[in-house]
């Protein structure tokens, strides 16, 4: 049964939005602000928290978990996240340090290399994206966003091709797949099949 004026999502895609839930989140550890993301999945059984290289902190808890349950266990083990976070900073960067300057001067110059990249990659996979900002980000090569938007740090110019490649690849396939699952990547692997080798390098950075 239909309501006038009322629209709603089709039936899989509303379950598929209850599967898997990601939220941006803040929280102050050790006196620091940081920044983590929420997962919710109906799969998961056991709350998990992780810390990759590129200084995001991710949670992931069962669905019925509350937001409120899910920060008392990321401040629980807030000395390991804040230790983990420390050994990746200590990790020398090959590429020049993120500066307010390189960013005014370069931003531009980022956003007209991840558009060509997106619409070229894009071939293969026909999505719709909403905006393409650039950052300032010392960590984060990339986000996209519940809406649709994506996002890319302006030190992508920095990166050697196959890598940024990697990089916009990453965020264009998180509009098909708005998590890390096997599907998210095989859709990665569908335009960049060493996916795994380049992320391994990107780490290093």
């Amino acid at each position: 049964m239909s309501i006038p004026g009322k629209q709603f999502l089709p039936r899989r895609t509303f379950f598929a939005i209850l599967e898997n839930i990601h939220m941006e989140k803040t929280i102050i550890l050790g006196g620091h602000k940081i920044a983590y993301t929420l997962r919710k999945n109906r799969q998961s059984k056991h709350l998990r928290l992780s810390v990759s290289a590129d200084a995001s902190v991710r949670v992931s808890v069962p669905i019925r978990v509350s937001e409120k349950m899910a920060e008392t266990f990321l401040r629980a083990k807030a000395d390991w996240v804040m230790d983990r976070l420390a050994d990746f900073a200590k990790k020398t960067s090959a590429l020049p340090p993120a500066t307010r300057a390189d960013y005014l001067k370069y931003k531009e110059l980022a956003r007209e290399i991840a558009a060509k990249k997106l619409q070229h990659f894009n071939a293969e996979y026909g999505y719709t994206w909403q905006k393409i900002s650039v950052r300032n980000t010392k960590t984060r090569w990339g986000s996209c966003s519940a809406a649709g938007n994506l996002s890319f740090s302006y030190r992508i110019i920095y990166l050697p091709a196959h890598l940024c490649d990697y990089i916009v690849v990453h965020e264009l396939c998180h509009l098909g797949q708005f998590n890390h699952s096997a599907k998210f990547w095989n859709l990665v692997a569908r335009a960049v099949p060493d996916y795994r080798k380049r992320r391994r390098e990107i780490k290093k950075m």
